[in-house]
């Protein structure tokens, strides 16, 4: 696709989601991710800094059919905010925008990692997409926005019960989805399990 072609389709998906969806999704499903990683202008796997915490998964991007999925099955639509818990590149917050319509938040802990995703959203000119340096476990607690927070396996043990004890006072509020990717989940009294299509996507709902 040429960089033309590229930002025509940004164009026209930033005005109408259904327009990228399609694109996507008439790509075989084997050759989506680098059908995007082509669109997103994205080369390969950048390393991970000094600043991954002990605990915490090396950056690896969701894939595009995952995120099809949690758009699918989680209900994403543009009057949410999505809010990627360790958002890497930008890749997710961006794809799901681009979806839905939906605002999206990165959280990233990486500086590298931060400034990638930040110059993807302004190469894509996404005002809608934001990064927030930082660590996604503590950060959690001040997205009040939020309504779909989506860990593609960012860490587990006691980061994840931290995140976890940050959003039930948003979950308190109103409900909220919590969407995670070869993570599970332990149990919590106002968190319920979802129905999803596959063990490699679990979706929670508060209660």
């Amino acid at each position: 696709m040429s960089a033309e072609a590229t930002r025509s389709l940004i164009a026209r998906a930033a005005a109408t989601p259904d327009v990228f969806r399609a694109a996507l999704t008439n790509v075989p499903v084997q050759d989506r991710d680098a059908w995007l990683d082509l669109v997103f202008e994205l080369d390969g796997l950048p390393d991970d800094g000094p600043a991954l915490p002990r605990g915490c998964v090396p950056y690896l991007p969701c894939s595009a059919e995952a995120l099809l999925q949690v758009v699918e099955h989680a209900g994403v639509a543009a009057s949410d905010v999505f809010v990627d818990v360790g958002g890497g590149v930008g890749r997710a917050a961006a794809l799901v925008h681009l979806l839905t319509g939906a605002g999206a938040i990165g959280l990233e802990i990486q500086p590298g990692l931060v400034r990638a995703a930040r110059d993807l959203s302004a190469r894509l000119n996404l005002p809608r997409v934001a990064v927030i340096e930082g660590d996604a476990a503590s950060l959690a607690a001040y997205m009040m926005i939020g309504s779909v927070f989506f860990l593609n396996c960012p860490f587990s043990g006691a980061r994840l019960d931290a995140f976890l004890a940050n959003i039930e006072p948003i979950a308190r509020t109103r409900e909220i989805r919590v969407c995670c990717v070869y993570l599970s989940l332990p149990p919590r009294p106002w968190l319920r399990p979802a129905a999803t299509p596959s063990g490699e996507l679990a979706i929670y709902r508060s209660v």
